[in-house]
C-alpha cells in the first residue's frame, strides 16, 4: 500500500481547520487504497490553531500535528513538512480550503500512469481578487520568467502532489532564503499543471495583504535572478557616460562662445537624480548582501516545540 504524506501549513487557522479535516476525509474514503498521513504545520498561531489540531488528530488517527516555537513564516512550515513527510507521495495544501481536497483523485491517477513526477495546480481565474492585486501578480510571474531561470507558471498554487524524489530533491535544497514556486521550477521534473477555478476561503481571513506579497515577490525576484544587480550597473555606467557628455559639452561651450556655466537649479536636480539611483544602487546591492549574511549565520528554518508525531526532525 503506498502512503500519501499532506503538508498544511496553518497560521491562525483554528475556524477553517474543522472544515478541511472533515472534507479530507471523505476524499480519503474514498481512497482506501492508500495510506495517509497528513502533518498540519502550525506556525506560531495566536488563536486557538494548535488545541483545534490536538482536537482533529484525536479524532483522526492520521493527522499529526507539528507546532512550532513561534512564527517562523510559510516557507519555513512547508519545509518543516517536506523534511519530515515520509510518503511515497506527498502533497503541499492550504487549509482555507482553496486547495481542494476534491482533486487528489485525480492528481494521484495521473501520478500513477508513470509519466509525470508531479502535478501542480494553478487558478484560471482570480475572481474575488481585487483587480490591482491581480494585475501586479500578472507582472511578477512575467518579469520573474524573464529575468530568472526559475520556471514561475502563472496563477500557480503551493498545491501539488509529487513522488518523493521530488520531494528529497527540494529538502536537498537546504537554503535559508526560500521561495518554494521558483525552487518547484528550478529542480525541473516532469510536471503535469491542472487547472480550475478560484476558490473562496471556508472561514477566516487571508494572511496575505498588498504588502507581504510585494515583499515576497522581491524575494523570489532576488532569490532567483542577478538582474537587478545588472540594473543597477547599468544604471551606472549610464549616469557616468552622461556626465562625461555634459563635461564635454560645457567645456567646449566655454572655449568657443564664452558663456559662464548657468543654471544652478538644474545642477541641484541632477545632483539629486544621481544622488537618488547611487542610493537606489546601494540599497539592491544590500538587498543581496543581507541574503547571504543569512545563509551565512546558518540558522535553522524552524524550531518545532510540541508534536505528536513519532521521529520528528524538530530543528533543522
Amino acid at each position: 500500500m503506498k502512503k500519501v504524506s499532506l503538508i498544511i501549513p496553518c497560521y491562525n487557522e483554528e475556524q477553517a481547520l474543522p472544515i478541511f479535516a472533515g472534507e479530507l476525509d471523505k476524499v480519503r474514503q474514498e481512497l482506501r487504497q492508500y495510506d495517509f498521513e497528513v502533518l498540519m504545520v502550525n506556525d506560531g498561531s495566536s488563536d486557538k490553531t494548535l488545541e483545534t489540531m490536538k482536537k482533529i488528530s484525536e479524532e483522526y488517527d492520521y493527522f499529526k500535528y507539528l507546532s512550532f516555537s513561534r512564527n517562523f513564516g510559510k516557507e519555513a512550515a512547508m519545509y518543516a513538512g517536506f523534511c519530515n513527510a515520509d510518503g511515497d507521495y506527498v502533497a503541499v495544501m492550504d487549509a482555507d480550503m482553496q486547495d481542494p481536497p476534491s482533486l487528489l483523485p485525480e492528481m494521484l491517477g495521473i501520478l500513477e500512469q508513470g509519466e509525470y513526477d508531479s502535478v501542480a495546480t494553478r487558478r484560471v481565474t482570480r475572481k474575488g481578487e481585487p483587480p490591482i492585486r491581480s494585475w501586479f501578480a500578472r507582472m511578477f510571474y512575467k518579469i520573474i520568467n524573464k529575468i530568472s531561470d526559475a520556471d514561475v507558471v502563472d496563477g500557480a498554487r503551493d498545491f501539488r502532489l509529487m513522488k518523493a524524489e521530488m520531494k528529497d530533491a527540494i529538502v536537498s535544497m537546504c537554503e535559508y532564503n526560500r521561495f518554494s514556486k521558483g525552487i518547484f521550477g528550478w529542480i525541473g521534473f516532469r510536471t503535469k499543471w491542472l487547472e480550475y477555478e478560484n476558490v473562496e476561503r471556508v472561514a477566516g481571513e487571508t494572511k496575505w495583504n498588498f504588502w507581504k506579497l510585494f515583499k515576497y515577490a522581491l524575494d523570489g525576484i532576488i532569490n532567483f535572478s542577478e538582474a537587478p544587480m545588472s540594473i543597477a550597473s547599468g544604471f551606472g555606467i549610464f549616469c557616468t557616460f552622461v556626465a562625461f557628455v555634459m563635461m564635454l559639452f560645457f567645456f567646449i561651450r566655454k572655449l568657443v562662445w564664452g558663456d559662464p556655466v548657468a543654471g544652478w537649479p538644474s545642477l541641484v536636480c541632477i545632483i539629486l537624480f544621481v544622488s537618488g539611483l547611487q542610493f537606489l544602487c546601494i540599497g539592491i546591492m544590500g538587498k543581496y548582501i543581507a541574503k547571504t549574511y543569512m545563509e551565512t549565520k546558518s540558522r535553522p528554518h524552524y524550531i518545532i516545540s510540541d508534536t505528536n508525531k513519532d521521529d520528528v526532525n524538530k530543528i533543522n
